[in-house]
């Protein structure tokens, strides 16, 4: 019998790979209590409730956000929850990520957080 509370390998866990974002990274950006513990659970397709997804699709943004220059913050897409996880409601398995091309320059520059101010 399959445990109903495991939906596999999420999105999340490919959009986190493709940032170049681990799960430091995610606790280290939030502002809210997340820890390494959540991320990995929620990466490996634990189920989660909306408020746990919405916390992670968050930290995710914020993460990114700090990656990126005052340029590129100009047209980068934010995230919701049905885009990281595929049990969410209205999630969209075609769903394409507008910020592919963010995502290869971002990935160039390697792991370095630009700067922290909005």
């Amino acid at each position: 019998m399959s445990d109903q509370r495991e939906h596999g390998v999420q999105p999340l866990d490919e959009m986190m790979a493709a940032w170049g974002l681990g799960n430091h990274e995610l606790v280290d950006a939030s502002t809210e209590q997340l820890t390494h513990k959540q991320v990995q659970r929620a990466r490996g397709g634990r189920a989660l409730t909306l408020p746990m997804m919405q916390k992670l699709a968050r930290s995710l943004n914020i993460a990114v956000w700090y990656r990126l220059t005052k340029l590129e913050r100009e047209s980068y897409f934010e995230y919701l929850h049905k885009h990281l996880f595929n049990y969410a409601k209205n999630h969209d398995a075609a769903w394409q990520d507008p910020n592919r091309e963010l995502m290869e320059a971002v990935r160039g520059r390697g792991a370095k957080i630009l700067n922290r101010e909005p």
